[in-house]
């Protein structure tokens, strides 16, 4: 980010690169929102069969994007990160506040930063509804608000003894391009080119969430490691899980590495924000047509176990279907932690 400094001021900023695109934006969805931008709170106005979920997520310079990060694109994974969370729950996006900390006011980041925010938040009729600034490191937090129908928000906590285990889309494409640009792995431009949308533009599964209201009985989104996030449902659900590792989803770009980076980066790489979520065997069918009508696969994985003990456990079988040791599946079970 340039640290060339220019005379725009604050509100300034915030009408220039925000509250224009922001009005724009509103004119065209109607998602009840009764004042946006502009006084000291934002309003929302919802049928009483509804509920409001919320969810927040921050992205810090150098702790989750690099200091060259394309503005246009950092907008866009900001964004969609809680997309991801939304589509999580099953809920249908109303709008999100925005708080932006920058070193410097420079007008062609803001301006690419912009267009690339109000690209997504078209994408997904999610208007910008309010927010802050100030000056400080690179620091972008953004707060997203949807709807549920009253009493069909898919919680982490649903899972039953039985239950099928799936994920959306392909998994570990995002770590593998992480790898790439730490100059850990070596890829070719062209791979390198058809999997890097996967760190830099995830696609949150809003349309799947909505579909999934009536088909799993717990989920989340995937963002600190496939297995590691799963084990949240455990946690919550009070069960267990066997996981086939053959059997995760891997893009024809991660096949082409030795099997143990296929699975671990499939196993938790992170940064993938698909959903995994589990359901009944009975729904296999419905889920199946899901897939079918997205044109998204939807991947089954494992299933859900009985509780052994306090812990939240995930057994791992590879191809053959033996069961990994403790110390052979500890590997895969990391997850991301941001104070690590």
């Amino acid at each position: 980010m340039s640290s060339r400094s220019t005379p725009l001021g604050e509100f300034d900023l915030i009408e220039r690169f925000f509250k224009t695109g922001a009005d724009a934006l509103r004119t065209n969805v109607d998602q009840g929102i009764t004042l946006g931008i502009g006084d000291d709170c934002a309003l929302l106005k919802r049928p009483t069969n509804e509920e409001i979920a919320i969810t927040s997520d921050m992205l810090v310079e150098g702790r989750h994007f690099f200091a060259d990060a394309d503005p246009a694109l950092l907008a866009r994974k900001a964004l969609a990160v809680n997309l991801s969370d939304l589509a999580a729950m099953g809920a249908k996006p109303l709008g999100f506040t925005l708080a932006i900390a920058l070193p410097a006011l420079d007008e062609a980041w803001l301006e690419a930063f912009s267009k690339g925010l109000f690209a997504i938040a078209k994408e997904h009729s999610c208007p910008l509804i309010g927010g802050d600034t100030t000056a400080g490191p690179l620091t972008i937090s953004i707060t997203a608000f949807g709807s549920i129908p009253v009493g069909k928000a898919i919680r982490r906590s649903g899972a039953k003894v039985g239950d099928d285990i799936w994920v959306s889309g392909m998994v570990g494409d995002a770590r593998l391009t992480l790898a790439a640009l730490r100059h850990e792995i070596n890829l070719s431009s062209e791979d390198l080119q058809q999997i890097e949308h996967r760190m830099h533009q995830p696609t949150p599964r809003v349309e799947l969430g909505v579909y999934l209201r009536d088909a799993a009985s717990a989920a989340l989104d995937v963002s600190d490691g496939l297995l590691g996030d799963l084990r949240h449902i455990l946690k919550q659900s009070k069960v267990d899980a066997q996981i086939q590792l053959d059997q995760l989803p891997k893009s024809s770009v991660l096949k082409k590495q030795e099997s143990s980076i296929q699975n671990l980066f499939a196993a938790c790489g992170g940064d993938d924000y698909e959903l995994c979520f589990t359901a009944p065997s009975s729904q296999q069918e419905k889920i199946q047509g899901i897939s079918k009508s997205l044109n998204l696969p939807l991947t089954l994985i494992g299933k859900i176990l009985p509780k052994k003990d306090g812990q939240a456990r995930v057994y791992l079988l590879d191809a053959s279907g033996a069961l990994l040791s403790d110390s052979q599946a500890a590997p895969f079970l990391n997850s991301f932690d941001h104070f690590a």
